[in-house]
């Protein structure tokens, strides 16, 4: 059974599971929140939106408001997001932008204070965003990926599986699945660390470390690189997607911090 507060607003035609819901806390019509899930004070949970099973939701997040776009006319469209999710005091995150179109949100998502994610961005699992973290329009967050405090990213922005985006850095190209990212888009290393602490075999391991050095350290272009890493054969399944997200990258991907040697 849900525990709501007295002073909360709760529309009647909101779908709550056993959730509790705090002080002042606000729940618009056709919002779908799951068995588990916490609303603290303050929060303002809009039209549109389904949150998951055990999630957290601190004081005055804001899931589900309008895009903060120019060209929005109104329509109906969503934000959804699964289980065990926690969005930190003062976070924000839109709906989709276009009639019947969803920002995406994962599983066990971690976004810390005054992050903002806008409309159409597709989060994956696992994925951690820092303070004040901007993701513009569109963006795609891969699973696993670490976003440091006060970094921006570019709409239309892909960030690829177990990336490292330092502090303050700015994200104007796609970024190779597991590299270190700082600054101005500038790729410094793989995400040494995160490799190290993963799951993923040594051959994998391997491998995406070869293909750093042929995309980043070679001096060869990367379609060159690409030739040379097919030439090797037997990628593990990391290794493909590496390939495959160069491969479709439309904005193209960030350059190397130094030249390639």
């Amino acid at each position: 059974m849900a525990k709501i507060h007295p002073t909360a607003i709760v529309s009647k035609k909101a779908k709550i599971d056993a959730v509790e819901i705090g002080p002042y806390a606000i729940i618009e019509d056709d919002v779908t929140i799951g068995k588990g899930t916490k609303v603290m004070a303050h929060a303002y949970v809009c039209s549109g939106t389904t949150i998951g099973k055990d999630c957290e939701i601190h004081m005055g997040a804001v899931l589900g408001h309008i895009p903060q776009h120019l060209q929005f006319k109104g329509g109906k469209s969503y934000l959804k997001a699964g289980d065990r999710n926690v969005f930190r005091e003062y976070s924000s995150v839109h709906r989709g932008f276009k009639e019947g179109a969803s920002t995406l949100i994962g599983n066990d998502n971690f976004f810390m204070g005054c992050s903002h994610i806008a409309h159409d961005c597709r989060i994956g699992d696992n994925v951690v965003i820092c303070n004040g973290v901007l993701l513009a329009g569109h963006v795609v967050v891969e699973d696993k990926t670490f976003i440091g405090g006060n970094a921006a990213a570019h709409q239309f922005v892909k960030i690829g599986t177990l990336a490292m985006i330092g502090g303050l850095a700015r994200v104007i190209k796609d970024v190779v699945p597991y590299m270190l990212i700082e600054g101005n888009s500038e790729v410094c290393s793989l995400n040494i660390v995160g490799i190290k602490r993963s799951d993923i075999s040594e051959k994998a391991k391997a491998q995406i470390k070869s293909i750093y050095k042929l995309v980043y350290r070679s001096g060869l272009n990367v379609s060159h690189a690409l030739d040379e890493i097919a030439k090797a054969g037997n990628l593990a399944d990391e290794a493909k997607h590496m390939v495959e997200f160069i491969k479709s990258s439309e904005r193209g991907i960030c350059k190397h911090r130094k030249s390639a040697v």
